[in-house]
């Protein structure tokens, strides 16, 4: 998909004075911040013998190509050619639209003229002071539609998470509600009468029958904002955790995907402790994700084709995989 805002970064990667560059749906990004901290995209290409604008240096608001020197403003346009007193209009590098919004920056890869802020899903957990968390980032060997079949199904928390954010296989036991959006899919599972994760429990919760619950949107092309939560069974008194999760899953080829997460929590906010132990948790379950998740894109890349048969478990990702395919036809 073209037009549509993907996740290009972390704000704290794209440091003042540095050139950042990134690969977003098979487009080579080079990225940087003008002297006002506002945020500059361009195509990493310098268009004369198509070196990498990537390892060029930034002088003020524009940037240099440093194999012969052409330079360029933060819009694309060339304003120098060394030797030259001219410098031809087709000489030009593209810029893509560039939004940066609670500690995400967003880049629009289609048509510029299209390019809509108001289409970027709300992520307020990312700053906001009821909530801490600590950002990560995975990169993936991978197709994003393979990660995006697994957070689409929460049941395989039951069994590749067993050990982490798992613990009891009442998840995949349980069925989900699944409705379409315009432009997504939500899901609500809830489990009763159950146990806490091993995470939970590292996080306080004491062991004993709780109640679990996770309510998501995953949105096109590839976000996914999520609530969940433990508490004890029946109403009873006693700790409750209550988390928010916003994730990008981001196609960088047909082949690699990048991973932008963090979990986020709304008790004990002053315990930085807590939080570092709840991110170390998350990053290690993802790994757990990451390991099963490539080595299904390696089997599925060295394998005749084959059908993959679908199960009752598999409505959220049937369904989002249709909104996908009819956005991108009409891409």
């Amino acid at each position: 998909m073209r037009n549509c805002w993907y996740v290009l970064a972390w704000s704290h990667e794209v440091a003042p004075g540095a050139l950042f560059a990134r690969r977003v749906a098979g487009e080579s990004l080079v990225v940087y911040r003008r002297a006002d901290g506002s945020v500059a995209a361009l195509e990493n290409r310098c268009p004369h013998r198509h070196a990498p604008l990537a390892m060029g240096r930034l002088e003020g608001d524009d940037l240099r190509c440093m194999y012969h020197g052409i330079k360029f403003d933060a819009e694309g346009r060339c304003i120098e050619v060394p030797g030259q007193g001219a410098t031809p209009s087709a000489l030009c590098v593209r810029s893509f639209p560039v939004v940066e919004r609670k500690r995400w920056i967003w880049v629009w890869t289609g048509d510029a003229a299209a390019a809509d802020a108001a289409l970027i899903p709300d992520t307020f957990s990312l700053d906001s002071p009821r909530w801490r968390y600590e950002p990560a980032y995975l990169h993936y060997q991978a197709n994003h539609l393979l990660i995006a079949d697994n957070v689409l199904d929460f049941s395989h928390l039951s069994y590749v998470h067993e050990k982490t954010l798992g613990g009891t296989a009442a998840i995949a036991n349980a069925r989900p509600q699944v409705e379409k959006l315009p432009n997504g899919v939500h899901i609500h599972r809830e489990v009763k009468n159950t146990a806490p994760s091993p995470l939970h429990q590292r996080l306080g919760m004491p062991a004993g029958e709780v109640d679990r619950w996770w309510t998501y949107d995953y949105l096109l092309p590839g976000v996914l904002l999520l609530d969940s939560g433990v508490r004890p069974s029946n109403g009873a008194p006693g700790k409750q955790l209550h988390f928010h999760s916003c994730q990008a899953i981001v196609p960088e080829s047909e082949t690699t995907s990048h991973y932008y997460f963090m979990q986020a929590h709304d008790f004990d906010l002053d315990d930085g402790a807590l939080t570092h132990s709840l991110h170390e948790g998350v990053v290690a379950a993802f790994h757990e994700d990451k390991a099963m998740i490539e080595a299904q894109a390696r089997l599925i890349a060295e394998s005749a084709p084959a059908p993959m048969i679908g199960l009752p478990m598999d409505a959220a990702l049937t369904l989002y995989r249709r909104l996908h395919d009819a956005a991108l036809a009409r891409d």
